[in-house]
Order: structure tokens, then sequence, then C-alpha cells
């Protein structure tokens, strides 16, 4: 069977996906395209525009398979790994800007060596975990096995590799830790108080 899908063109590598047969080629792709057809026209939609951000687009997420908490905000043209959206998780106020990238899977390099076949290579998947209230600024890529901690904050077009721990901000490619975020100074009673 495998073999029959590569003389069609499906060009998986066996050792990504092993022994497929065409039943389950043709469910795959269905769920794909039909889940790609939600988030780019659903998503979208500026019939919609007004509740797009936090009701349509965290259900689109949802429906999807993503794992999605409370009071998330979602932007437009945010695109995710909908072949693996089961492993993306964001927890409650979470915000996703405009144009965000999220990526479960991707090529195993562990292995290469200098002549092997690129297409043969197996796949790495991952899972993404959006603590409670971090932020993804726009035009982000957050790839395959990240965590951003709770309230952390990822600048505009920043590449994620690698975990950003809670309550700090982080920006570049590959983004860095630039900066813890303070806690909040509480002011004294005693200041406010006549003499």
């Amino acid at each position: 069977m495998f073999r029959m899908l590569r003389k069609l063109g499906f060009n998986y590598s066996e050792e990504a996906y092993g022994h497929v047969s065409l039943w389950g080629v043709i469910k795959r792709v269905h769920k794909t395209y039909r889940d790609s057809f939600l988030m780019k026209f659903v998503m979208n939609s500026w019939l919609l525009s007004p509740f797009l951000p936090r009701r349509v687009r965290p259900w689109c997420l949802k429906h999807v398979g993503c794992h999605v908490g409370k009071g998330c905000f979602i932007g437009d043209n945010v695109r995710i790994d909908t072949g693996h959206s089961d492993l993306i998780t964001l927890e409650d106020s979470v915000s996703v800007a405009g144009g965000t990238r999220l990526l479960c899977h991707q090529r195993d390099f562990s292995n290469y060596c200098v002549g092997d076949d690129y297409m043969k290579l197996g796949y790495a998947l991952k899972p993404i975990v959006l603590k409670k209230g971090c932020l993804i600024g726009m035009e982000s890529f957050v790839m395959p096995g990240v965590t951003v901690g709770e309230g952390a904050i990822v600048g505009a077009g920043s590449l994620v590799t690698k975990d950003i721990p809670a309550w700090t901000v982080a920006a570049g490619r590959p983004a860095k830790v630039l900066k813890e975020i303070p806690h909040r100074k509480e002011e004294s009673n005693d200041e406010h108080t006549d003499v």
C-alpha cells in the first residue's frame, strides 16, 4: 500500500508514517482540508469581525482539536499545525497576535548525514504549551516542544525555539529572554498619613 501511495505522489517517508492505508490517508487529508478551510475562511470572515478575536477564533481552534482555555485572544491569520492540532494547548487568557504560526512537527535531523535523502527523514512531534496570560507577538513562529511560561511576553517577529520562563520578555530570532517582568511595588499607608 505504501508503495502505491508513493506512486500517486504522496511524498511522506515510511519512517515517519509507518505502514499507512489508503483509507487512513483519505481520512487525514479530509480532516486537514476541512480544518484548513475552517481556519482560513471562518477565522478571518469580515462578517464576523467584531466577534472573531475572543469568540469565533478560539472556538475554531477548539473545533479543530486544540486545547483552548477561557478568555483567549486569537489575532487574524494565526496558523496552526492542523494535522497535529491536539498537541497545542492555550491556557486561560492567552493572547496570540496576528500572523503567528504554531508548529508541532518538524523533520528529525538527529541522525542526518552526508548522502542521506532528506525526504526519507522521519518527523519529530512535540507539543506546544502557552501558559496562562502569556502573549505571543505578531508574526512570531513557535516551534515544536516549546512552553511559554505564565505571563511571559514574546516580542513581534520572534522565532521561539526554546522554552520561555514565566514573567519574562523575550524576543529575537531565535528568541532570547531580554528581561524579567518586575513585581508591582505596593504603596505603604505611612506615606499618605498627615503628621
